[in-house]
């Protein structure tokens, strides 16, 4: 009776929950712009004046759409493009965060959806780009985490296109087309496409129908796909064109003088020069859409393989490089590369970790710390601070002798683990590095906690010495014998 009365109970309990759960629903909200500061994180920008929260489904279906420049945005389920006809939304992130369960692109039919990730970083467990409607992603930078499926172009009316011109997107699964009369495409630059698993012949197929392309298909340009090689247990697609840029294409490098460099392709008649047309400049519609090309023109139809340019800090650059293998009057355009102009953070290496001993009580050693910087703001200092040492109230912190210093001496006085951090400032960025000191009582104790250690078959005790106390331990058991007397068994 009682096992009975307590399974009613639990089952009553449980109907409860799932009456509490249903009772908690996502609040749909509008975006509506009123301050014209296009931010996310103000709250008038929304119908119901807060900033969207985990339990809230955003809702952007007007332009220019909605600017996550700070990390910390979430939401249930994102919608870009959705409710009325003919009408289209956008989303930016650009160096904020959104985290979310799921995110649709362009809803439903005759609507449109746009996200530009130029940095920063998005992760949500489903995206679907095209549900029913329009739909692009745009792609230079960050990072775009699926944990779960990504689909590109669902219902037969979807139309959806995802230019992965940089930054990495990541999917648990991929979808291209899930229903017939649906488009999908993706076009690869300098992005990368990782995907959970072996997926290589799916995405292979999608390649040979033509639905992934390599810089819009030119000539040249190579998609390059693996699987358990670049990322161990996934797939992984990148792209990369003949001309072989550099700065690589999605590059960060630098500000100042550049050099851009490329490969010049073959010519129609062995020995021809190939003369390029070079167009450079930081605003990508002027180049894209060609509106002056003589104002971000930088070599004209010479047969060069490089030229210097001038580059600002915290700015993206586009170039491209059409070539003349044939008629001198009908160029082969080229791509549009990128590259972003930065300080680069200074590269900070602690050294290799070390095992050592006490040496009557305490051990004195050298860090030996190298930190390489491009020296574009100010010049490096570096910090060395103590990340851990052996839980022992008794025994004292570990001295650094001079932590500002790249190379400086450390006393230990205790066995344990020590991790010491060298940080290296540049002024704006900060890089770091670690390094770990194993201190043990002894070195046969050292010697012993190497992976590669092999005792001495002689070493009785375990000191690590094949000496007299050994052969002492040997001579008391000579001539021993502990084996059986007889061999007694029966047989039933």
């Amino acid at each position: 009776m009682f096992s009975k009365l307590r399974k009613l109970i639990c089952l009553l309990s449980f109907v409860l929950v799932l009456s509490l759960v249903g009772d908690v629903q996502a609040v749909n909200m509008n975006w509506t712009d009123t301050t014209s500061d296009h931010n996310w994180f103000t709250a008038g920008n929304w119908d119901i004046g807060a900033v969207p929260t985990s339990g809230d489904n955003p809702r952007i279906y007007i332009l220019p759409g909605a600017i996550i420049a700070n990390k910390g945005a979430v939401a249930t389920n994102v919608y870009v493009g959705i409710t009325g006809a003919g009408t289209s939304g956008a989303l930016t992130v650009d160096g904020g965060t959104l985290t979310a369960m799921g995110f649709v692109v362009s809803h439903n039919p005759d609507n449109e959806g746009t996200i530009n990730m130029i940095s920063g970083a998005i992760e949500c467990s489903t995206l679907t780009v095209g549900f029913q409607g329009s739909a692009i992603i745009n792609m230079t930078g960050g990072t775009f985490t699926v944990r779960s499926l990504l689909k590109i172009a669902d219902k037969a009316t979807a139309i959806a296109h995802v230019n992965l011109h940089g930054g990495i997107m990541t999917a648990g699964n991929f979808e291209m087309r899930t229903n017939d009369g649906s488009v999908g495409t993706m076009d690869i630059r300098a992005g990368t496409l990782i995907i959970n698993g072996d997926k290589l012949s799916l995405v292979q197929g999608y390649i040979d129908n033509g639905w992934i392309t390599a810089y819009g298909g030119r000539v040249g340009c190579t998609l390059h796909l693996d699987y358990d090689i670049t990322n161990e247990g996934k797939t992984t697609l990148t792209a990369t064109s003949l001309l072989n840029p550099s700065p690589a294409d999605g590059a960060l490098v630098s500000p100042g003088t550049t050099q851009l460099s490329w490969t010049l392709p073959d010519p129609c008649v062995p020995g021809q020069p190939v003369p390029v047309d070079v167009y450079f400049t930081d605003d990508y519609q002027t180049l894209e859409q060609f509106t002056d090309p003589a104002a971000i023109q930088v070599v004209s139809k010479q047969d060069v393989n490089s030229v210097v340019v001038q580059t600002q800090p915290k700015t993206r650059y586009y170039w491209a490089v059409d070539t003349y293998i044939g008629d001198p009057n009908d160029p082969i355009f080229g791509p549009i590369f990128s590259f972003y102009a930065d300080n680069f953070a200074p590269e900070a290496d602690a050294g290799a970790d070390v095992v050592t001993w006490l040496e009557e009580g305490v051990r004195t050693g050298n860090l030996d710390g190298a930190v390489t910087d491009d020296g574009a703001i100010s010049p490096y200092t570096v910090q060395w601070t103590v990340v851990s040492e052996p839980n022992d109230p008794n025994s004292p912190d570990a001295v650094i002798t001079d932590p500002s210093a790249e190379d400086t001496s450390i006393t230990l006085a205790a066995a344990g683990e020590y991790v010491l951090q060298l940080e290296a400032f540049d002024g704006e960025y900060t890089g770091s590095d670690t390094v770990t000191i194993n201190v043990y009582n002894d070195s046969c104790q050292a010697a012993q906690s190497l992976p590669d250690y092999e005792p001495f078959p002689g070493d009785l005790n375990g000191d690590c010495i094949f000496d007299d106390l050994d052969m002492a331990i040997l001579q008391e058991d000579w001539l021993k014998d502990n084996s059986l007397a007889e061999e007694w068994f029966t047989i039933d």
